[in-house]
């Protein structure tokens, strides 16, 4: 189901979700989750400081095992089911120990060539909120300077019947943005 856009996009775009089903059979090739990370090592960064960092596991490995114990009950009732899952985090200090605020934007853009990669790919993506960022940090030991941000389900789409409740709600909703009017304050061409 594509999304309806006010002017053409690019496809992967369009067809682009974030599906709580997945297929809990299939599995993703090395190839193709290395093409996913390698999109995002890509991905602009200010003064190419590249704050981004991530833990990557596959369905049945420790990683994935780990990472899944830190998201919250509701998001382990469905990423279970994924092929991978990667824990993103982010060094969000400067050297000399000052904030670095642009680090999480950055760490975006990674996430989002991540995303498109993996859709083109066949594969789908959801980003999870929904996790103890205090936990993942420990379980991974992770030093003060890099913080844990989100975590990304990465897997085939499976079918949305195998969810129920809430979850086969949200999977069947309509895809929904804001009106371009709302979100572009100053400038909007006509």
């Amino acid at each position: 189901m594509s999304a309806t856009t006010s002017t053409p996009i690019h496809p992967v775009l369009t067809n682009r979700r974030s599906p709580r089903s997945f297929d809990a059979t299939a599995t993703i090739s090395n190839e193709a989750l290395l093409a996913i990370l390698e999109a995002a090592r890509w991905a602009p960064s200010a003064n190419n400081f590249q704050p981004w960092r991530f833990h990557v596991g596959v369905r049945g490995d420790e990683v994935f095992t780990s990472i899944l114990g830190t998201l919250v009950p509701f998001n382990q009732s469905w990423a279970n089911r994924a092929s991978a899952l990667v824990l993103v985090s982010v060094v969000d200090q400067n050297e000399d120990g000052s904030p670095r605020p642009i680090s999480g934007f950055d760490a975006g853009l990674a996430v989002s060539q991540l995303t498109f990669e993996a859709h083109s790919r066949g594969q789908v993506a959801h980003q999870m909120a929904g996790f103890d960022a205090a936990k993942a940090a420990a379980t991974f030991e992770l030093p003060t300077q890099i913080a844990p941000i989100v975590v990304i389900a990465i897997g085939t789409q499976g079918p949305a019947e195998q969810l129920e409740g809430v979850l086969l709600e949200r999977e069947n909703a309509p895809r929904q943005r804001k009106d371009l009017a709302e979100i572009v304050l100053a400038g909007l061409p006509n």
